[in-house]
Parts: C-alpha cells; structure tokens; sequence
C-alpha cells in the first residue's frame, strides 16, 4: 500500500513501536507487527492487533501504573 504520511514510499511488513497515552498511563509496546512505510518509517497496525493493544492499554491503566513498557506478545 502507498503510505498515507509521505504518499511515496511502500509499506512492507515489519514492526514498529507503538505508544498509548491514557490519562496518566503512558503505555509502550515495542516490535508490534505492522506496515512500515520504506521512505518514511510510518508504521500501520491491523486492526485486529489494534483492538488488542487497546484492551491490554485499558487493563493496565486500570491498575494504576503510570508507565509500561513491553513486547508485542499475540493473544493467546
């Protein structure tokens, strides 16, 4: 796919790092399977693996941390 940021390069398959903010939770996940422009670096992650970093952001913040910083582990 041609990326939506810098409209030149390509997206392949990669990883990238993903962060969330959520009140005070600032929450990490390095090496999360995405597209990733070859021009830019932007990073694209399917939805599927968006739902759920979003779960696990929620989960986390309802416990109290303030920052988390973790690897992409699939769902089981």
């Amino acid at each position: 796919m041609k990326c939506v940021i810098c409209k030149h390069g390509e997206t392949i398959d990669s990883s990238s790092t993903v962060t969330i903010e959520r009140g005070a939770l600032t929450f990490v996940v390095k090496k999360v399977p995405a597209r990733v422009c070859a021009n830019c670096g932007e990073g694209y992650v399917d939805e599927s693996v968006a739902e759920e970093l979003f779960k696990t952001a929620g989960e986390v913040a309802r416990s109290g941390a303030e920052i988390d910083v973790r690897h992409y582990l699939k769902a089981a």
